[in-house]
């Protein structure tokens, strides 16, 4: 009992602390592996520039020799050239490919660290809209009056038909002007609205 009451003292510190720390190690750890990752992919491409360079010169050199005891010797060069290239470039996707799937954890691991729940309005002004709709905008991506008055009436309805039949009796025809009204902080003029509204129909 005397831990519990602990806890709940300390709630907001230990839950900070405890998600906070470990996300920041994770997201270190992982900027480290990308950063190495990145590093010797860099030294990969140099290398491979190298190759290329020399592989270059060798064929270069290949055609301006006309002795067939040199001409054996570049084929060696060449074909040398050739193979390391070739190995570079498969170490170089190889480097790559972890390098992304690291970088995609980091992201993951920073949007973790980093989100912060969305801003919300009252989207119970709007006449029309009761805690179970405001709850079905939400889970669609409308928290806002800005988002309810930039979606149009259909995609208010798809969202009210997908809910089920017992949504599917509303009209969100004017909720979209009235949640612009509410964005511009035009109060009185949505509130005279609104007497002339039946449930928010027109």
């Amino acid at each position: 009992m005397e831990n519990l009451k602990c806890l709940f003292t300390n709630f907001p510190l230990d839950i900070f602390w405890a998600l906070l720390l470990p996300l920041f190690l994770l997201w270190w750890y992982m900027n480290r592996l990308v950063n190495r990752y990145k590093s010797h992919v860099s030294e990969l491409q140099d290398r491979i520039n190298f190759l290329e360079g020399e592989l270059e010169a060798c064929r270069k050199n290949k055609v301006s020799r006309a002795a067939s005891t040199d001409m054996d010797g570049l084929k060696a060069k060449i074909s040398k050239l050739e193979a390391d290239l070739d190995a570079c470039n498969k170490a170089k996707l190889a480097a790559g490919a972890a390098g992304a799937a690291s970088g995609a954890a980091v992201a993951g691991v920073a949007s973790l660290a980093s989100d912060k729940p969305k801003k919300k309005d009252d989207l119970k002004v709007v006449e029309g809209i009761g805690p179970k709709i405001e709850g079905l905008c939400h889970d669609a991506g409308i928290y806002t009056f800005a988002d309810l008055a930039n979606a149009s009436a259909e995609t208010i309805k798809g969202i009210l038909s997908n809910a089920g039949p017992r949504f599917q009796m509303h009209d969100p025809t004017t909720w979209p002007k009235q949640a612009e009204l509410a964005r511009d902080g035009k109060w009185d003029e949505l509130k005279a609205w609104q007497d002339e509204l039946d449930k928010g129909r027109q």
